[in-house]
């Protein structure tokens, strides 16, 4: 079973999220007082903690947060999922993949930093179908993928 193993905010866009351990999904929004947070497609982003280790082996001192990533997760690849997929966050909360990667007009702290990023290649963005708490260790499920 997949999991989460960081839940990230910021409170501006362009930095590295911190670790808070638990927050609330808000429906239609995204992650309760992060920067990113809003009405459009990117409401909540998810990075795998695989993403994470292949910047790890080439070096680089990262991790949960430090792309940016809302949700760090673990035991799932995510950029294998397609549009549409929701998946069931803790308890309660349900997203809907609506982008997978994206494009970077400006060059994040950690492509100045090594001259690579994940994210843009394997981070997926959602929005919130069903609000609901979300904590380290909650499972991540995937609940359809038509």
């Amino acid at each position: 079973m997949a999991r989460i193993i960081a839940v990230n905010l910021s409170a501006k866009k362009g930095q590295r999220k911190k670790n808070i351990s638990q927050g609330l999904l808000v429906r239609e929004y995204g992650l309760e007082h992060d920067a990113h947070a809003g009405d459009w497609h990117r409401q909540v982003s998810l990075l795998g903690m695989e993403s994470i280790d292949k910047m790890q082996r080439a070096g680089l001192k990262v991790g949960p947060g430090d792309f940016a990533e809302n949700l760090t997760t673990e035991g799932i690849k995510l950029f294998n999922l397609s549009l549409g997929t929701r998946l069931k966050i803790g308890t309660s909360a349900i997203g809907e993949v609506t982008q997978i990667g994206k494009e970077c007009h400006t060059r994040c702290a950690i492509f100045h930093q090594a001259g690579d990023c994940v994210m843009p290649r394997e981070g997926i963005f959602i929005r919130v179908i069903k609000g609901g708490p979300v904590m380290v260790n909650d499972d991540l499920e995937v609940l359809s993928s038509d």
